[in-house]
């Protein structure tokens, strides 16, 4: 994939990749998640789970990680095969996509995305879903110029 004169390719996460993509994990939690949240048990969940994912990775995972043409790692995708509530049919899911700020605005969250469509076709899942807070705009605006579609709304109140 090229966007204007940046080359990017995705490839396979590998075992030297880990100490990069876990230090991207923070990176998920710049938007501001919701008050309800507590950020860094956000963090902690996130590097607890992908860790395990690169040092035992289950047959429904893959990672892949965004190279530039330079060899500068970019960002990463984590996948995974869920189960629609509705249909019972398995599907792909992009538990986490982050870009490194080097990669933000040249093409990077598109190729990861695409390399995401490619696994789930892959695997002959008919849907990729992905879940975004409500208040990571930036990222939501991606998810809609890719053709993603709001699917659910998921409502909170928060009890005292």
């Amino acid at each position: 994939m090229t966007s204007s004169d940046f080359e990017v390719s995705v490839r396979p996460a590998r075992d030297e990749d880990g100490e990069f993509i876990l230090a991207l994990v923070p990176r998920l939690m710049e938007f501001g998640p919701p008050p309800w949240y507590d950020a860094a048990q956000m963090v902690a969940t996130d590097l607890e789970t992908i860790g395990r994912v690169l040092k035992e990775p289950p047959a429904n995972t893959a990672v892949f990680v965004a190279v530039g043409d330079a060899g500068a790692r970019l960002g990463f995708i984590h996948l995974n095969t869920a189960v629609d509530y509705f249909t019972r049919e398995e599907v792909g899911h992009v538990s986490d996509v982050v870009v490194a700020p080097g990669g933000e605005g040249r093409g990077v969250g598109r190729a990861l995305m695409a390399a995401a469509e490619e696994w789930a076709r892959g695997r002959g899942y008919r849907l990729l879903t992905l879940n975004a807070f409500a208040r990571n705009t930036r990222a939501r605006r991606l998810y809609e110029r890719l053709g993603y579609g709001e699917d659910m709304v998921k409502y909170v109140k928060q009890l005292r």
